[in-house]
């Protein structure tokens, strides 16, 4: 029997297993001893010279040849030897069968050194989306609708716009997409968007340093005038960055398209050259043309493809994932959000020390004056957040929901994570329970990756597609590097199978002392039976990144 507990540096007291349920349940983690008594005082003792009776009495009965009464026919006597070898032959094959199977080890290769390895019998739905096979949504975002009409030149478009892909990579990502649907809604001429240094990321990388340039403005080429740089006879380059006369700053978050018609339009008709600042979420999804949406997944699937080295680099990694222990094996890439900047944005709280407490509410006061205040309402904020599913999951809540829903102490997983808040005592609960952790820095040498860490954007790029070509993908919070994964592999075919946590449903469970290892179990498959990354009906102001099925995708 076994019982669900967790360190004080994982999970705490929301997961430890009921004293009520310790016997009734068993938990993959720590092992203890039942002891039986054998025997029992309601039964008569019977005497050896008894039990020897009865025994011979019973083979004497099964197989008459050992009998030695005449009765019996020397033709009987062969058949009944012949019997017993047969029977005997087959249960000695079937044992050495099934003892070999459990407990011998097998040999496999790893650096080329021949290893022992043990045997991991798994469900095949580990590894596959069970339901794909039921749905029949295919990719059509490439297909371009026969009313298109041909493109005005260059000089007779409505005018030029300019904008800042600001934050990371994958929001820069989003907004690349909302500004060529937004040139495409105006008529308008998009120079090439410039990747903004953030605030965070600090990093000067450039458009041309993640993407291919060439395959972006080519395949567009039918939909929207894309140019490389502001024209020449516009000679106050600076004026176009600075200057509050070329800038529209009043758009809303998720604006319709009207709203640039109507708005927007009119000044760039004027100017000539207008700067869209700020373009973070400046396009909505439900209030604009499902023809204009289209255009955004056809930007995203197939326009904006990273250089060639980047995806080299990334079947190299996925290549070493795949065949770590000498012969093909599936692995899942598991997108850890436990940074500190994100543990203290979500205003969660987290089990640790007093210190580690105090720290943290220092940290969110400097950050976040605003929301921290006098501190007074957090506690309460936290637990609600918690209740919500709000709150990233720790690494030792991953790996319980991991073992939970089956996957073995074997499996290969590629880390995609920034520095863990905690370091690994934080991780420790993860890495025992699944060793073979790994990340970027892991599979590949110093020199491999020298290239790339000009660029934290680039270092990201290699992180996406390794998550992207993954047998499964599991999100452990919200973001746009986990929707644009997800939302990828539903178009791709959705044959892949991508977890979800129902952090809310978790977050219950964690924190039910009465809830023992077998009922936890149970809870944690039924629940994500269908959270596998199918297309899924979408609803007003939903997320177009994370599920484009209705504009995107249509029936085989």
């Amino acid at each position: 029997m076994v019982e669900l507990r967790h360190s004080g540096s994982s999970l705490g007291s929301r997961a430890s297993s009921s004293p009520m349920k310790r016997d009734e349940d068993a938990s993959p983690l720590i092992h203890d001893h039942i002891s039986q008594d054998a025997d029992d005082e309601d039964h008569p003792r019977h005497t050896p010279r008894d039990r020897d009776r009865a025994f011979w009495f019973q083979t004497h009965s099964l197989f008459p040849f050992l009998n030695d009464d005449p009765r019996f026919s020397q033709h009987s006597s062969r058949i009944s030897l012949l019997l017993l070898l047969l029977i005997a032959v087959a249960g000695l094959i079937s044992v050495f069968s099934i003892l070999q199977r459990l407990t011998s080890p097998y040999l496999c290769k790893k650096d080329g050194i021949v290893l022992h390895c043990p045997r991991v019998k798994e469900k095949p739905s580990l590894w596959e989306n069970p339901f794909s096979a039921t749905t029949s949504w295919k990719p059509c975002a490439e297909r371009r609708d026969g009313g298109m009409s041909d493109l005005p030149p260059e000089n007779e478009t409505s005018g030029y716009i300019f904008i800042h892909a600001e934050g990371g990579l994958n929001q820069q990502r989003i907004a690349i997409c909302n500004a060529v649907a937004v040139a495409k809604i105006m008529n308008a001429t998009l120079i090439l968007p410039v990747l903004k240094q953030d605030q965070i990321w600090k990093d000067q990388t450039k458009f041309e340093d993640i993407f291919d340039v060439d395959h972006f403005i080519d395949y567009l080429k039918d939909d929207v005038r894309i140019v490389r740089d502001i024209p020449e006879w516009f000679t106050d380059k600076s004026e176009l960055f600075t200057s509050i006369r070329r800038t529209v700053k009043n758009i809303p978050k998720y604006a319709p398209a009207q709203f640039y018609i109507d708005n927007v339009l009119p000044r760039v008709k004027e100017k000539k050259i207008m700067a869209l600042k700020p373009f973070v979420d400046r396009l909505g999804y439900d209030n604009v043309p499902p023809e204009i949406n289209r255009l955004r997944c056809r930007v995203n699937y197939h326009a904006l493809k990273f250089l060639p080295e980047i995806e080299q680099m990334s079947d190299l990694l996925v290549s070493r994932m795949r065949n770590r222990i000498g012969s093909p094996n599936p692995y899942m890439a598991l997108h850890l959000r436990f940074e500190k900047g994100m543990v203290g944005l979500s205003f969660c709280d987290f089990v640790g020390t007093r210190e580690e407490k105090a720290k943290m509410a220092e940290y969110r006061q400097k950050e976040w004056p605003r929301r921290y205040k006098n501190g007074s309402h957090l506690w309460q904020l936290a637990l609600q957040k918690r209740k919500e599913g709000r709150c990233p999951l720790e690494p030792g809540e991953v790996a319980v929901i991991l073992r939970a829903m089956g996957y073995p102490k074997e499996t290969q997983i590629y880390v995609a994570s920034g520095q863990v808040y905690g370091g690994q005592n934080r991780m420790a609960p993860l890495r025992n329970m699944f060793p073979n952790l790994v990340t970027k820095e892991e599979l590949a040498s110093k020199e491999e990756l020298a290239a790339f860490r000009k660029h934290v954007t680039s270092l990201a790029a290699l992180d996406f597609l390794v998550c992207l070509k993954s047998d499964v993908f599991v999100m452990t919070h919200g973001g746009n590097f986990a929707k644009l994964i997800i939302g990828a592999r539903r178009y791709m075919g959705h044959r892949q199978k991508s977890i979800k946590p129902d952090k809310g449903l978790m977050s219950k469970s964690f924190g039910d002392p009465y809830m023992g290892w077998a009922t936890f179990v149970e809870d944690v498959v039924v629940t994500h039976q269908t959270r596998t990354g199918l297309p899924e009906e979408t609803f007003p102001n939903y997320d177009l990144w994370e599920n484009p099925l209705t504009p995107c995708m249509c029936k085989a």
